[in-house]
């Protein structure tokens, strides 16, 4: 009989806990002082070591080019931030990034970041990094129907990924988020769209996307990080390592990531945390799987979930207002702007 399996289980437990330990210190300490991709080892099926993608930096390789424009030389180093009252002011801004409900918490009704989906306090060329956001406003936003100015822009952030409430307008909150996407942007022309704007494109779906698949796909690639039940793992302090992606803790009804297209590009080009393998369909999948389950509710609500849907929830493959499981999304919905 060969003795050598329960050595191996135990090796490849060790392997997989230690990969899980490493994802949970980053979302732990806010991305640190260097890029979490660099202190991410995954290991192949046939147990050789896989080189994540690097954010851009100085450091590292310029952006990838999502638009068709040319390369980027990418964010300025942290070691570059000035030591005076404007660079005190970049400092706190990226604290707040890294964790709002410390630094903003009067504003924070849920349990994620704006690294939860901008990796690496907003510097990953591969997750709509600030640097390429900021060079492009004022800009007219359909959302809601207006020009917005950058801080609106991150007002709107609190109200619907955080599912919180905005900052007054010349908070010292928004002045440091400012400041620090401004200086994240040093050596950008205004007005000129990056390559690493926003989420990477991804192609329409082979297939219209599906729960049943979704559900799949989320089992053998999220739930080790996220739960089962998609509720996110906490730390020891009571804060969350991996984010809720549903649930009353998670980004509401009236947030970006709850359109299944969006989803799909954020999932495509950065998950699984530190090898993101997904074909474009798993992404799609996974994407409307993760959005056909309830959340708080869209702050723009009118008293009416097929009203709300009506008005705000037109775009392809919306699950708000749709039955799941004989129960119509947003009927249920926790309330919206649940801040402390």
């Amino acid at each position: 009989m060969n003795k050598s399996h329960p050595l191996l289980i135990v090796i490849g437990g060790c392997v997989l806990l230690g990969s899980v330990a490493t994802g949970l210190g980053y979302w732990l300490t806010g991305g640190g002082p260097q890029s979490f991709r660099s202190d991410i080892v995954v290991h192949n099926s046939d147990g050789s070591p896989d080189s994540p993608p690097q954010a851009s930096s100085p450091e590292s390789a310029s952006a990838t080019d999502n638009t068709g424009a040319g390369p980027d030389a990418g964010p300025p180093p942290r070691s570059a931030i000035p030591d005076n009252e404007f660079g005190a002011l970049v400092r706190k801004g990226e604290q707040i990034f890294a964790d709002p409900g410390q630094y903003a918490g009067q504003y924070v009704g849920n349990d994620l970041r704006c690294q939860s989906c901008h990796f690496d306090a907003g510097r990953y060329d591969k997750t709509a990094p600030m640097r390429a956001a900021w060079p492009m406003y004022p800009a007219y936003r359909s959302k809601n129907q207006h020009v917005n100015d950058f801080a609106e822009r991150l007002q709107g952030c609190f109200t619907y990924s955080m599912n919180g409430k905005a900052p007054p307008r010349g908070s010292d909150i928004l002045q440091a988020l400012e400041a620090y996407s401004f200086w994240l942007a040093k050596g950008t022309t205004v007005g000129e769209s990056l390559p690493s704007k926003g989420f990477p494109d991804i192609g329409k779906p082979q297939q219209a996307p599906s729960y049943e698949r979704g559900q799949a796909v989320f089992q053998a690639n999220c739930a080790l990080c996220h739960g089962a039940d998609g509720q996110g793992q906490q730390a020891a302090d009571g804060g969350y390592g991996f984010p809720p992606l549903w649930g009353k803790h998670s980004y509401n009804w009236g947030a970006g990531m709850h359109k299944v297209e969006t989803a799909a590009r954020f999932i495509k080009a950065a998950m699984p945390l530190g090898n993101p393998a997904l074909t474009e369909q798993q992404a799609w999948d996974v994407a409307f799987f993760v959005n056909s389950h309830e959340r708080p509710q869209d702050p723009r609500f009118d008293g009416s979930v097929q009203g709300t849907a009506k008005q705000f929830h037109h775009h392809d493959y919306a699950r708000y207002g749709q039955s799941v499981d004989g129960q119509v999304l947003g009927s249920q919905a926790p309330p919206s702007a649940t801040v402390p």
